[in-house]
């Protein structure tokens, strides 16, 4: 399941180029100097991954709670049927509930800070930049969130997140050297393979949690037998 968070953050990379490329391209990266550049986006990327996995250890541990309760595959299946509704209900439905409302404030001083540390250039800027950017509001994110409660650990949420934000490097990092690397026809394919690939980790999720028998992709559920007999010594 982990390879999933690469596949949706590489697949989907064109999307949180459309998100997060107006902060990439605003990056104040040393043009003159080509090792210096690399090392400055090197760090804002290790930002973003910074973000993404203390987001993926934080929802990993809401993941262990259920999972305790032994409702880790009811959570896997129910995750898997949200991934895909998200993807085949119109966007209509979902601006009637707008969950982010109450993030708004903080939403909104996250911006504020991201837009000073822009017209920085300190050596700790680029790191700042891509924590601030990591934790901003993204659709693909909380479909990588619900995956990461789903995995029912924190530390294997945590690197779900961290997978997912590597997949996301190679396109945004070429998107900084080479702008406009996507257009027209290649760009639509993309997004339209987006929804497809989210939906397939939906599947992945609801074969898992049904418990099948298939190694590493729906292992069978574990019951720990307690056994009621005790030993008493006279």
């Amino acid at each position: 399941m982990l390879i999933s968070a690469f596949i949706l953050g590489l697949v989907g990379s064109l999307h949180c180029l459309g998100m997060c490329g107006p902060i990439a391209f605003l990056l104040p990266v040393d043009r003159s100097n080509s090792y210096k550049k690399f090392s400055q986006i090197l760090i804002y990327h290790l930002g973003r991954l910074l973000a993404y996995g203390t987001m993926g250890l934080v929802f990993g541990f809401l993941g262990k709670g259920l999972y305790v309760f032994g409702m880790q595959q009811k959570l896997s299946i129910f995750i898997g049927i949200v991934m895909i509704l998200v993807v085949l209900l119109p966007y209509r439905t979902f601006q009637k509930y707008n969950f982010s409302k109450p993030w708004f404030r903080v939403i909104s001083k996250i911006k504020s800070r991201l837009g000073k540390e822009l017209q920085k250039k300190s050596a700790d800027t680029f790191l700042a930049i891509g924590l601030l950017n990591g934790f901003l509001p993204c659709g693909l994110v909380y479909m990588a969130l619900f995956a990461a409660i789903a995995m029912g650990d924190p530390w294997n949420g945590s690197l779900y997140m961290v997978l997912f934000g590597l997949g996301t490097i190679p396109l945004m990092t070429s998107a900084i050297y080479l702008t406009g690397i996507l257009k027209g026809n290649a760009r639509n394919r993309i997004q339209k393979l987006i929804p497809v690939v989210v939906i397939v980790i939906g599947l992945l999720f609801i074969v898992r949690g049904l418990g099948l028998g298939i190694p590493y992709i729906s292992p069978e559920p574990v019951i720990e037998l307690v056994s009621s007999n005790i030993d008493c010594m006279d």
